[in-house]
């Protein structure tokens, strides 16, 4: 089967350099039309210039491709609504949206500023929130839709001063979660990328040869995929150098233990029963857990 896109419209996200743009530019080759966001910013999130979309979007046309710039915040918005009436306007659908955008202010949270820590929550997941959005009325109007979030493994598994970042990558799998549950009757479907590739967010944080063998192409891939006809939904996919895993948040067996004055002591006891990944599950949605947790309790009447 070939991955292509022919006839299919894209926004991608903080796609003016990194990851972005390689997402940008292998959509654009597979045939998709690509509008092209980015503020131009710092890592940090500050500052802000038309061109790093721009020079993107010459890219795809010198290679015979479709593009437009777009310099919205992906935290305004009106800024993405504008956005996505762009892409309508020009190209008459949206088939595609990959919430790319992304900034850095990392400290340990005992140094860390809630006021960094509400702008990386704002730019992640509130930005992701309001792109999705934009564009689902028209998704739903089409019956079709891809929707690809980008986790992150410090999200996923946690990372060293890094608590607002990791915070608001977890929220966007939840957000995940329900959409794709949601989108599944419009034939949405809606996944997670947990990438790791050497960006100008990595500078500094790896070893120089190790930052040589991420490079941001490996990842691209697993967005294809994710954002291709043929994709699975609800799956967090995990991608670098070349590599690829997958990510599944499980619920165990577990035990009943009832109610009474002495559960907290037989929970500590036996909380290595509980913790056991023997015979664990995916849930298909949160009412698992209810539904697991009755069943265990009817089970011993």
């Amino acid at each position: 089967m070939d991955i292509e896109f022919k006839g299919r419209v894209a926004i991608v996200t903080g796609a003016g350099g990194g990851l972005g743009r390689q997402h940008a530019l292998a959509l654009a080759a597979r045939g998709a039309k690509v509008l092209v966001n980015d503020l131009g910013g710092a890592v940090d999130g500050s500052g802000g210039t038309a061109g790093a979309a721009q020079k993107v979007v010459d890219e795809i046309r010198a290679a015979g491709g479709e593009a437009l710039a777009n310099a919205a915040s992906v935290t305004d918005p009106a800024a993405v609504e504008a956005m996505v009436q762009q892409a309508m306007d020009a190209w008459g659908r949206v088939d595609i949206l990959v919430n790319n955008a992304g900034i850095l202010r990392d400290k340990t949270f005992a140094k860390m500023s809630m006021d960094d820590f509400r702008l990386v929550v704002d730019v992640h997941l509130l930005g992701a929130a309001y792109c999705c959005k934009a564009v689902w009325p028209h998704m739903v109007a089409q019956q079709y839709g891809r929707i690809v979030m980008t986790t992150s493994s410090t999200g996923l598994y946690g990372n060293f001063g890094q608590s607002n970042y990791g915070a608001a990558k977890l929220a966007q799998v939840g957000l995940m979660q329900t959409l794709a549950l949601e989108g599944a009757k419009h034939n949405i479907h809606v996944n997670a990328l947990a990438p790791t590739a050497a960006t100008r967010m990595t500078e500094g944080l790896m070893p120089q040869e190790v930052l040589d063998a991420l490079k941001p192409e490996a990842v691209v891939p697993a967005m294809l995929v994710l954002a291709h006809e043929s994709a699975p939904t609800r799956t967090i996919l995990c991608a670098g150098a070349g590599s690829f895993e997958a990510a599944h948040i499980t619920l165990t067996q577990g035990i009943h233990l009832g109610m009474g004055d002495t559960v907290p002591e037989q929970l500590a006891a036996r909380l290595a029963e509980v913790t056991d990944r023997t015979g664990e599950q995916v849930p298909q949605s949160g009412a698992a857990q209810g539904t697991s947790e009755v069943a265990k309790a009817m089970a011993r009447r």
